[in-house]
């Protein structure tokens, strides 16, 4: 039997340059364009609310608010850099303290034990050979110094991307007139708890102050530095930074020169 010729179905041949029409009008409507002035609106306002920070009195009381210098907390965050400049921290405060002796460092073993033949024993020339007990260490670990540095302007970039990831987060806090606050744990306590800070917090003033000092040395996770002893490790290794007024103004005028 003859099988049944099949059916051919009859396409149309559709030109190029149709289609590509036809491509960017999906794509088009797929993908709305933004009008241009609504982008810049959307980043303005997102850089604002970054930049500004409550300001608060010694008491607790909301004193307005105080915007950030953008060259020291509007910078792009360099993760790679920060992450460099805290290996380098990390390992300079290590202290490598473990100290072997060699068999030329151990007491004794200056006289051969026993002749070297006759004996009936292995030959020796030394009771203070690695292989003895009470014998010198071989590869050992030994007492050593390890320091890393870190060029001048990689620090101060890398201080910058912590202030900047600090003030992105809105962790930053101001205090006016902070070098005034009375020397009592119990004031420094109750201001903490009033502006809700959460702890480990870093307070930065302007100078050494004592009174700060006084203040916050009984309270946990707390640590006083002034402004122009601040590094990359202290900014990220505290949740939360407050800022003194007059620290920040004074970083503010000097644009971070003597930042690190």
């Amino acid at each position: 039997m003859k099988m049944p010729a099949k059916r051919v179905l009859k396409t149309t041949k559709v030109p190029k340059a149709k289609k590509t029409e036809a491509k960017l009008a999906k794509s088009a409507i797929a993908k709305k364009p933004e009008a241009k002035g609504e982008k810049t609106v959307k980043s303005d306002e997102n850089k604002v609310a970054g930049l500004t920070v409550n300001v608060y009195d010694t008491a607790g009381k909301a004193a307005g608010t105080m915007k950030l210098p953008q060259n020291l907390f509007g910078a792009k965050v360099n993760k790679k850099l920060l992450a460099q400049a805290l290996h380098i921290y990390f390992t300079n405060q290590k202290t490598h303290n473990a100290h072997t002796k060699t068999r030329a460092e151990v007491r004794g073993g200056g006289r051969k034990p026993w002749r070297q033949k006759g004996t009936g024993n292995a030959r020796a020339g030394s009771k203070r050979s690695p292989l003895w007990v009470g014998g010198g260490i071989t590869f050992g670990p030994r007492a050593r110094k390890v320091t890393l540095d870190l060029p001048k302007k990689m620090k101060r970039a890398a201080l910058i991307s912590a202030l900047s990831h600090k003030a992105q987060e809105g962790n930053i806090t101001v205090i006016s007139n902070f070098e005034k606050i009375q020397p009592k744990t119990k004031t420094m306590a109750a201001l903490i708890a009033k502006i809700n800070v959460k702890k480990p917090i870093l307070i930065i003033t302007n100078e050494r102050s004592n009174n700060v000092n006084l203040a916050s040395r009984n309270i946990q996770n707390t640590q006083v530095e002034t402004r122009t002893n601040l590094n990359a490790l202290n900014i990220w290794s505290n949740k939360n930074i407050i800022f003194s007024r007059e620290a920040l103004a004074g970083l503010t005028q000097s644009k971070g020169d003597n930042l690190a």
